[in-house]
């Protein structure tokens, strides 16, 4: 008889024996409940898992920002400043677009990397991994690249709550999940 690959919450299931047992008595074998360590990830893990995520966001960012830099020149940014408050300033537009498209392309690529990482195999950022999180749906099963996406983009209302009070529920709720979390139906799990 296999092992189940997700127990109910809070609960392990012992494995049954290797051998029937050496009496004559017919054996009825009950499972042995035994409770475990819960397998939410809770608030403090989720937040140390999300400034790795940060940390490694912002870098990703920065290079884009730098290579962009680096093809239209320091000089562009100079001559959209000088020229932004002066009769020619026709530069100020396109350096409006400039400051859209790389906050598009900044968005887009967090975006990105949340809901293909945690719809992949691993089903967790890179942070979440380093924690030995992963993100799954209400059954424990692996999210699709929509609920990722879907999760990605409920963190928008959940930051609009004041003192991060959609994040901290991730400390409190019964199963640890977060204002998004709850919106997506998503659960955060530690491997155990």
């Amino acid at each position: 008889m296999p092992v189940p690959a997700f127990a109910a919450p809070g609960m392990a299931i012992a494995a049954p024996p290797m051998s029937p047992p050496a009496t004559s008595v017919a054996s009825t074998y009950a499972p042995m409940v035994v409770p475990v360590v819960s397998p939410y990830a809770g608030f403090w893990l989720r937040l140390i898992a999300y400034i790795i995520d940060s940390v490694i966001a912002a870098l990703g960012i920065g290079v884009f920002v730098v290579i962009g830099v680096m093809i239209v020149g320091v000089g562009f940014f100079h001559n959209i400043d000088e020229d932004f408050n002066g009769p020619g300033n026709v530069l100020a537009p396109v350096g409006i677009l400039l400051i859209l498209l790389i906050a598009f392309v900044a968005i887009a690529g967090v975006w990105i990397y949340y809901a293909w990482f945690e719809s992949s195999p691993h089903q967790a950022t890179l942070g979440k991994m380093a924690l030995g999180l992963i993100v799954t749906d209400m059954q424990g099963r692996r999210i699709t690249f929509a609920r990722a996406s879907g999760r990605f983009f409920a963190k928008i209302i959940t930051g609009l709550i004041p003192f991060f009070i959609g994040y901290i529920m991730a400390g409190f709720t019964e199963r640890k999940q977060a204002l998004h979390d709850m919106i997506a139906g998503c659960l955060v799990l530690r491997k155990l």
